[in-house]
């Protein structure tokens, strides 16, 4: 009888899983014996793709990058722009959170999230912002981007109404949770409508 042909391992098909393992069950989950489980391969084999687990963990990161969409900077101006990668990002990390702790660490070697910073600094300069100033801007713009996307305000606050009786100013507070998911939506467009705005007014008053 003909031996049962094994599906091709590729990087792609490692990514894949490592990706959906840390999105089922977090980073602490990945192990490259667990992998090589999921795949259904020897773990050995994995090394012919990947040296170690930092690089299958970068991987995943770098493809998660990979799904932002910031065709925006060659079509709208800088604000408009600014604000739709903005929110693309957020869109991405919201189904990945829990790769969002390395991707907060900055890209590193990884070639998407490096396109990503030329595209956001590429714009800015073109857009007439100094060197100094658009690598601030897109430090600013990571900051509340992942730090959105790392943890919930909402949640942080517990439901028992009797917690709160000895701070009268945090009388709803026992509601967030139940709204968790528009609180902080609108805290991260709040913030961004404010960020943007006040960046256009520098700009517009010749501080760059």
């Amino acid at each position: 009888m003909a031996r049962p042909r094994q599906t091709l391992l590729t990087r792609e098909r490692i990514i894949g899983a490592a990706s959906a393992l840390i999105d089922a069950e977090g980073l602490d989950a990945l192990s490259m014996r667990r992998l090589a489980t999921e795949l259904g391969v020897q773990g050995p084999s994995l090394y012919n793709h990947f040296a170690t687990k930092a690089e299958i963990v970068d991987a995943v990161a770098d493809a998660v990058v990979a799904q932002v969409d910031v065709s925006f900077f060659a079509t709208c101006a800088w604000p408009d722009a600014l604000k739709r990668w903005a929110m693309s990002y957020r869109a991405v990390l919201a189904e990945h959170p829990n790769i969002v702790p390395v991707l907060a660490q900055g890209p590193g070697r990884r070639p998407a999230a490096l396109a990503m910073a030329e595209a956001v600094y590429g714009a800015l300069i073109e857009a007439g912002w100094s060197y100094a100033r658009a690598t601030h801007i897109g430090a600013l713009m990571r900051y509340l981007v992942t730090g959105s996307a790392l943890g919930s305000f909402a949640l942080g606050f517990d439901v028992d109404p009797q917690l709160y009786e000895r701070y009268p100013h945090l009388h709803y507070a026992p509601l967030l949770a139940e709204h968790h998911e528009a609180v902080d939506e609108g805290a991260f467009e709040l913030g961004l409508d404010l960020l943007i705005t006040g960046l256009a007014a520098r700009q517009e008053m010749g501080t760059r």
